[in-house]
């Protein structure tokens, strides 16, 4: 009797060391899980994607300050492919390569192009050092290309992107204004010639908008972040006529853009991008 209690009480503490030792993997299981996945990141576009303005620069005048870096490592975004190019149009985006950084891994792409597609410079050129005749036909001239041209680029360089990154969410930023009119006259321009400017910008945002609720993308608005910052502003988000990135973000533009895709972007699943709008 006494060999076979002893035999009870031994296979007893051998289950209760057993399962003491499993109840202790099991813990050390549930602390310490396995590192989530991170969602993968490419960014196209053009010099206002690239961070162009704020230098030192590396190829096609890429930035530490785009938006695109300094969203790396938010929403566990992992930034993989940054190809995004200075003088980049909705054309060129796709002849020089930058589609090649997508593939059916790609969980979030951003992108900016369709300011060079429309001669937006020489408008802006027009108005601060030409006539007010000069400056008049300029903005016309662009608003044509606007609303006339530019919609079909739009249209084909979106479905391209789409067809790339097909598991990807894919958003659309737009472009500030570049002017605040409530500060006065700009070089030869009146303040009711920054208006019209910034009333052509407000068109090409629209124009953008409207294209990427077509391809299901959704589009992030810059314009009210810019606010008062504009190149005549006494604090100016935008480099003027005489800075080498002339009308591109300052480093506190480039915040805002980071800000305002930050607040745009919710949670991301990797694999799952294109159903998270």
């Amino acid at each position: 009797m006494k060999r076979s209690l002893r035999t009870v009480r031994s296979a007893v503490l051998a289950l209760i060391a057993a399962l003491a030792v499993v109840g202790s993997a099991g813990s050390v299981a549930s602390a310490a899980p396995p590192a989530a996945s991170r969602v993968v990141y490419d960014a196209l576009g053009d010099s206002y994607a690239s961070g162009y303005g704020v230098p030192p620069y590396a190829e096609c005048g890429r930035s530490q300050s785009a938006y695109a870096v300094q969203l790396d490592g938010r929403h566990r975004l992992r930034l993989d492919d940054f190809v995004a190019c200075a003088g980049a149009t909705t054309t060129s985006l796709v002849t020089g390569g930058q589609l090649a950084a997508l593939d059916a891994d790609t969980d979030l792409v951003t992108l900016t192009v369709g300011g060079n597609d429309i001669g937006w410079s020489s408008a802006v050129t027009a108005c601060l050092g030409g006539t007010d005749a000069q400056c008049a036909g300029a903005v016309g001239l662009v608003d044509a290309r606007i609303t006339g041209q530019l919609p079909a680029l739009l249209d084909a360089v979106y479905a391209q992107v789409a067809a790339a990154a097909p598991n990807a969410l894919v958003v659309v930023t737009g472009y500030p204004r570049l002017f605040s009119p409530e500060y006065g006259d700009y070089l030869a321009a009146s303040s009711a010639e920054l208006s019209t400017l910034n009333v052509a910008a407000d068109t090409l945002d629209t124009v953008i908008a409207a294209a990427a609720d077509r391809a299901g993308f959704p589009f992030v608005d810059v314009r009210t972040r810019f606010d008062g910052h504009g190149a005549n502003s006494p604090d100016a988000w935008i480099l003027g006529p005489s800075d080498p990135g002339a009308f591109h973000p300052t480093v506190e533009g480039y915040k805002a853009y980071t800000a305002a895709v930050n607040s745009a972007l919710g949670p991301i699943k990797p694999g799952c991008g294109r159903h998270h709008r």
